[in-house]
């Protein structure tokens, strides 16, 4: 991957084994529920507060780094964290078993989908999940905005960022870039206004600068950035992102659904920052309304599997992957072209994630401190918090509305509802599943398993005509 002192782990003495390592690997994995955010707390509780093997500060600075790549953040901070202490054997195992369990999961759970969806007891369990899922995507407005919304200039950045991907249809890749424009003039010019994420792992309010670093931090920075290791990173990670790609291109086709799949989430690899829900804002609109691999419910249903099996939210891409391909098989079995998609969709999904990683790491841990680098990660989540509330919305019309109707005016993009097409059922889960999550303050599992019982017996008690 780079230079030989970074793949040979046994040149120094290591304070923490591989062996070791992997079991606490393992472990996080396997209790990674709950989102990027309960993600991120299990690693801290672990890493920092347990075994002590990464200081408070060392933490921070990469979870900053990680929040302003695109993708998913806790995947990346895992691969980060697995770097500094074992370079890039490290990094390769924590983030390869960061993925596995919801990979996993979410086939199974694709499969059986797939082929059982028209099933009632399917059915009902979904019709429960997809108002709960409202409520966990509106909590995370909420919870972003509380971290980055200080001021007039960060909610001014949400709002306009909201307005212009909800009405204008502003591509989110035009987004992020400007964000980040505005940001680094901002830390510039404006710092006390720009200069307010700090870092998440715990509290919002933290300071990257006062966090005591622990005495046992075993973190290590002696890679110095070059050019050539730039150029050793980047030819291996493109040839492993880009050959499985081009070697599908030239045996299916470029009309084939795997190509398609292959470029569209590469795409999204490198476009979607700000973590898995603004990727999803990015995704469900692509997939359903230009590509047609989903119905716009079934990508709450997606999401609603990525939120109750361990691993990133972004796995929700995977079900997408499987359905598309499931339904534009080729004239393959359609479920071995599901199992496809998903893998292709998966491996073009995380590549990148270990690209950025591996090539960016050396450089921030030069610049921990940076001013222009917390004022663009400021600017850029806030404009997260406005892509993130367009994807509640989008969400909750498609959910509680059996008709919503497209039409343009001023230059505007508008959505419409059928009032008369209102889902009285969903939308008394929805009211439910907001009073678990704000007004009784449950955690996401027990409004999932709520909704998905109130789901359910509404489904199987009330008349068809009465739940919509």
């Amino acid at each position: 991957m780079s230079e030989s002192s970074e793949l040979n782990v046994d040149d120094e003495p290591q304070a923490v084994s591989l062996g070791e390592a992997l079991r606490v690997w393992c472990r996080v994995a396997a209790l990674s529920f709950g989102g990027p955010a309960g993600q991120i707390a299990v690693m801290h509780r672990i890493l920092v507060d347990e075994k002590k093997w990464i200081s408070e500060e060392r933490f921070l600075h990469a979870l900053n780094y990680c929040m302003l790549l695109p993708g998913p953040e806790a995947q990346q901070l895992a691969t980060y964290i697995g770097w500094l202490m074992h370079r890039a054997i490290g990094g390769l195992m924590a983030g390869v078993l960061f993925v596995l369990p919801g990979f996993a999961a979410i086939l199974v759970l694709s499969i059986l989908y797939a082929r059982y969806q028209e099933l009632a007891v399917v059915q009902a369990v979904f019709f429960g999940l997809k108002p709960a899922v409202m409520a966990i995507v509106l909590e995370a407005v909420l919870r972003i905005g509380r971290r980055v919304l200080k001021n007039g200039a960060m909610v001014s950045l949400a709002a306009a960022s909201f307005v212009a991907i909800f009405f204008f249809n502003v591509p989110f890749p035009a987004l992020v870039a400007a964000a980040a424009v505005i940001g680094f003039a901002g830390g510039r010019f404006a710092p006390a206004k720009f200069v307010v994420v700090r870092g998440g792992g715990r509290d919002a309010a933290t300071s990257t600068e006062t966090a005591a670093a622990s005495p046992t931090d075993h973190a290590r920075a002696d890679v110095r950035p070059s050019l050539s290791r730039a150029a050793a990173v980047s030819a291996i990670c493109l040839t492993l992102w880009f050959g499985p790609l081009l070697a599908i291109g030239a045996l299916a086709g470029r009309e084939s659904v795997f190509w398609l799949e292959g470029l569209f989430f590469s795409k999204a690899a490198v476009v979607t920052f700000g973590g898995a829900y603004a990727a999803l804002a990015y995704v469900a609109q692509q997939a359903v309304e230009k590509y047609g691999w989903l119905m716009p419910g079934e990508m709450l249903d997606g999401l609603g599997m990525a939120e109750t099996t361990p691993g990133p939210l972004i796995m929700v891409v995977q079900f997408v992957g499987f359905m598309g391909a499931y339904r534009h098989p080729g004239g393959l079995d359609p479920l071995l072209a599901g199992v496809l998609g998903s893998l292709v969709t998966t491996w073009v999904t995380f590549v990148p994630c270990f690209y950025w990683i591996f090539l960016g790491a050396p450089y921030i841990e030069r610049l921990r401190g940076s001013r222009l680098l917390s004022a663009a990660l400021s600017a850029i989540t806030a404009a997260v918090v406005g892509v993130i509330l367009n994807l509640a919305v989008w969400f909750s019309l498609h959910t509680l509305f059996a008709s919503v109707n497209t039409r343009s005016a001023a230059g505007m993009r508008l959505f419409v509802p059928d009032w008369s097409t209102l889902n009285v059922a969903s939308l008394a889960i929805a009211v439910l599943a907001c009073g678990l999550t704000f007004w009784w303050k449950r955690g996401m599992a027990v409004t999932l398993a709520v909704c998905a019982a109130a789901g359910m017996a509404m489904h199987f008690v009330l008349p068809a005509a009465q739940r919509l």
